[in-house]
């Protein structure tokens, strides 16, 4: 699907069943989510990436996001990733999106394996 075609789709079935929707919305996880999650399962999600995929994914992400990450990481490998982020030259989205569905993947993984919980999915399970 094209960027932003879920959100099409979305709201058409918000239209028809709200409340599928919001289940739907519940179900799904996106790389800007990342930013949502907290220091602690940020930085286990880091840990299985190393700085080339990182920089590539961030090409594209939000300042909040990018700010998010650059707090859960040492400053120097941060320092290190925004000077790279700088001299990258063009890159095609295709690719950037690709690596942002890998890190996507390794966090789905990781919450498959219970090494980390990721709010809004799996069941009615609250955190405490």
């Amino acid at each position: 699907m094209g960027q932003g075609a879920d959100r099409v789709i979305l709201t058409g079935i918000e239209q028809t069943d709200s409340d599928m929707a919001e289940e739907i919305r519940k179900s799904m996880f996106t790389f800007e989510d990342l930013v949502n999650l907290d220091g602690r399962t940020l930085q286990t999600i880091l840990r299985e990436i190393n700085n080339d995929q990182l920089t590539l994914a961030l090409k594209s992400a939000s300042d909040g996001l990018k700010e998010a990450i650059f707090q859960n990481i040492s400053s120097r490998a941060a320092e290190m990733i925004q000077d790279d982020l700088e001299a990258m030259g063009p890159v095609k989205l295709s690719e950037v999106e690709a690596m942002q569905q890998v890190i996507v993947k390794v966090a789905l993984k990781l919450e498959e394996e219970e090494k980390i919980l990721i709010p809004g999915r799996g069941g009615n399970d609250a955190l405490v």
